[in-house]
């Protein structure tokens, strides 16, 4: 395969939604692969003549996680133990509306007691508490995202 039917392949796949292509010819085997992670760095606007620009709608806010206490507020923050989410998703303290919280501040919880609930992709998955203790601190508000590895909870075993 001679180089000006490879170039034309590239700007072939470039100019389209193509993201692999492999060719085999006389032997010769040749693969082609977009870059996944291409972000545009400007966008253009086409402005018919004769009318307004119009402002392109903001950047989403970045969502902020809510902060943990200062640790004056905590009792021996030595000893406490934090429960973290396993998951990206949403945090949700109740299983649905009305229902009943999972645990409050002074409630002791076992090892495999229901804490809370993380949505994601449209699923609810139950978080265990994987200590045993009294819940000093919930971290978190109630429907907000959180990351993995978030701390959710703040356990005194003792």
């Amino acid at each position: 395969m001679d180089l000006k039917k490879i170039q034309e392949l590239i700007k072939l796949i470039n100019k389209s939604n193509i993201g692999e292509i492999t060719i085999e010819e006389e032997g010769t085997k040749i693969t082609l692969k977009q870059k996944k992670d291409y972000v545009p760095s400007h966008q253009v606007y086409n402005i018919p003549s004769g009318q307004q620009p119009i402002a392109p709608p903001p950047p989403p806010a970045p969502t902020q996680a809510a902060a943990p206490a200062p640790k004056a507020e905590t009792p021996k923050a030595d000893n406490l133990i934090t429960i973290k989410s396993p998951m990206i998703g949403t945090f949700y303290r109740q299983a649905g509306p009305g229902k009943p919280v999972f645990i409050n501040i002074g409630d002791e919880v076992e090892e495999g007691s229901v804490v809370c609930i993380i949505e994601a992709m449209k699923l609810f998955n139950e978080i265990e508490s994987e200590v045993k203790g009294k819940i000093v601190k919930v971290l978190v508000e109630d429907a907000s995202p959180v990351e993995y590895d978030q701390p959710l909870f703040l356990v005194d075993p003792s």
